[in-house]
């Protein structure tokens, strides 16, 4: 066992899972850039005039930051309205993350609240949980807010609503997460932070983000808690 993990976890009471990386990749089977590309398709039907470095995003999230920085309200909501479906349609395809299960299975039974905290529509991360029978570990949801793309991780609210939500002290919960903008997002409102390495590449850059330990499995978290249940 991971001594530095298990001494994290036994001074947290809470666990904050980023979606896409710890539990699942919601795009395994409905590539994220096919998305992003059926959103610039969405920019051109209205008239927008994109250009060439966002005609090539692969990122579907970044074309929704990038149209909600030009303040144009309307054309945001219809990119986030086919964000949405077009997530909700990748939560049918996606592939659990091997570990992702029994992390939030063995936190419940540990008695440590379980959230989510997605920068994708909390509508697919619920179907998700509900399609693979984990929705009754978790509690919140917290997605993105509509059409609000600033709101998102790094941004500390969506962080903060789900420490109000579990009942824990923000020192008291640990949030788990692949990206730099979760461990940034983690780090403004003051609760711990797990990186997720998922690809090797990634541990350096997560560690500097402020990360208080980085793991390359779930496997690896899934045993701390188990034993801490056990």
């Amino acid at each position: 066992m991971n001594p530095d993990l298990g001494r994290l976890l036994g001074e947290v009471g809470a666990v904050l899972l980023d979606f896409d990386g710890p539990v699942c990749s919601i795009f395994a089977g409905y590539p994220a850039p096919q998305v992003a590309a059926e959103l610039i398709d969405v920019l051109r039907r209205r008239g927008v005039d994109v250009p060439p470095d966002l005609a090539s995003e692969p990122d579907p999230l970044e074309v929704l930051r990038r149209t909600g920085a030009t303040g144009d309200h309307d054309t945001t909501r219809a990119v986030e309205d086919a964000l949405c479906a077009a997530e909700r349609r990748a939560a049918e395809t996606a592939e659990p993350t091997p570990y992702g299960r029994e992390v939030i299975v063995a936190a419940w039974q540990a008695g440590m609240p379980v959230a989510v905290v997605s920068n994708n529509s909390a509508g697919a991360v619920t179907a998700y949980l509900t399609a693979h029978r984990l929705a009754g570990y978790v509690s919140p949801v917290i997605g993105r807010a509509y059409a609000d793309p600033d709101r998102m991780k790094p941004n500390p609210e969506p962080i903060l609503r789900a420490v109000r939500a579990v009942g824990k002290p923000s020192k008291r919960c640990v949030l788990v997460g692949d990206s730099l903008s979760d461990i940034r997002g983690a780090r403004t409102a003051d609760v711990r932070a797990i990186g997720y390495a998922n690809r090797s590449s990634k541990t350096n850059a997560l560690l500097a983000a402020g990360a208080d330990l980085v793991i390359t499995s779930m496997g690896e978290l899934a045993g701390v808690l188990i034993g801490a249940r056990d």
